[in-house]
């Protein structure tokens, strides 16, 4: 059955009236098992925080609205255009959209090219500017090596993929060197874009180098009992699954303090679990505090009524929102060490900005960065 439907509007932005006002995102589209978690994620990607969320469908269509908040230099334009680029394709005749089914097909690896540069000095900060160069270019990256020589001068290796699939052009590279050298200045020696072979791009994939104690510490699926003040972490986190009040779904409430990019861990939750959301509503108080109400089901269209089912998808959406990112800490003599690992969507794609997020803090604390080891 066609739907009269104007293409253009599956995605509309309303842009806030006046500063410190929310934008309101509407997605009205086919729907997919997991649409949500790729529209928060391409959201997070641009620096916004959803403030407010309600999410509908029937299973076939759904209606979306976000309510953003974040940079005022936003490129509104551009997050239009990547936020179609992820709803469901519809094809048109005579003004009537008809939703086309989308087969699974496993996306070819974008390619991984090598950028490589030499800076003649270091300073604090300089890792973070490259990097949120290489955000506005919309360049991921997936893995740096940064070291500096005993005379001062600092070797940066990225491997990152390109999101507009354009690095291979003369332009694309020569605009992203233009960016670099805006940024470093006179400090900049040389710049190398490459395309990484086989073995390199098989490099920049390899294990971490995190020794067994530091690994089990950051990568612990066990919830803390208590956090380090002494409260217990259960008086801020709440998830409760009832099959009582729907025939044909199950309702999650969650109750938590907000962080960048809640909506976007529950909704990747949700989306790893292969876990259909019918119906949801998001919202962040003033003290800082999120509820959600999901009315969920299973892809095959039944409850989750299985205790065992019931009780990993709770504990991992009660992992996922008390500890977003793993953090340490710890001394190697005259220096210290900071790990940070950031969860992975089944797709193989990290939290989005982590690597940006933590450079930006540093270059605020003035911690200087003097080398990266691995990134992953």
């Amino acid at each position: 059955m066609g739907i009269l439907y104007d293409y253009e509007d599956v995605v509309l932005i309303r842009q806030a009236e006046k500063p410190g006002d929310p934008a309101e995102i509407t997605v009205n589209c086919p729907d997919k098992t997991g649409l949500g978690c790729d529209l928060c994620r391409i959201i997070l990607q641009f620096g916004l925080s959803i403030t407010r969320g309600d999410v509908s469908t029937d299973g076939k269509w759904c209606y979306i609205l976000f309510w953003v908040v974040g940079k005022p230099n936003t490129r509104w334009n551009l997050l239009h255009k990547r936020l179609m680029e992820v709803c469901p394709s519809c094809s048109s005749a005579s003004g009537i959209i008809y939703y086309k089914p989308e087969f699974q097909q496993q996306p070819k690896p974008p390619d991984v090219f090598l950028l490589k540069f030499w800076c003649y000095y270091d300073r604090k900060g300089l890792l973070h500017d490259v990097t949120e160069v290489l955000c506005e270019l919309e360049l991921t990256i997936k893995r740096v090596k940064v070291s500096t020589a005993p005379d001062g001068r600092v070797m940066d290796l990225f491997f990152v993929t390109d999101t507009r699939n354009e690095l291979h052009t003369k332009k694309r590279q020569e605009d992203t060197i233009h960016g670099l050298k805006a940024v470093l200045g006179d400090a900049m020696m040389s710049v190398e874009i490459e395309l990484a072979g086989p073995e390199v791009t098989a490099c920049s994939q390899g294990s971490s180098f995190l020794p067994p104690a530091i690994t089990e510490e950051i990568f612990s699926l066990e919830l803390p009992n208590e956090r380090s003040n002494g409260s217990a972490a259960s008086n801020s986190l709440s998830v409760t699954m009832d099959n009582s009040l729907s025939p044909s779904h199950t309702l999650i409430q969650i109750i938590c303090q907000d962080h960048k990019g809640l909506i976007y861990d529950i909704m990747r939750t949700l989306k790893d679990y292969n876990i259909q959301t019918s119906y949801g509503r998001f919202s962040a108080n003033a003290k800082g505090m999120c509820e959600a109400d999901l009315l969920v089901m299973q892809v095959d269209g039944k409850k989750i009524v299985d205790p065992n089912k019931q009780n990993a998808l709770s504990s991992r959406l009660r992992m996922e929102l008390f500890r977003p990112l793993r953090v340490a800490v710890r001394s190697r003599g005259p220096d210290t060490e900071l790990l940070v690992a950031n969860p992975v969507e089944l797709s193989g794609r990290g939290r989005p900005l982590v690597f940006y997020d933590i450079t930006l803090a540093l270059k605020l604390l003035n911690i200087q960065i003097f080398s990266v080891p691995t990134l992953i």
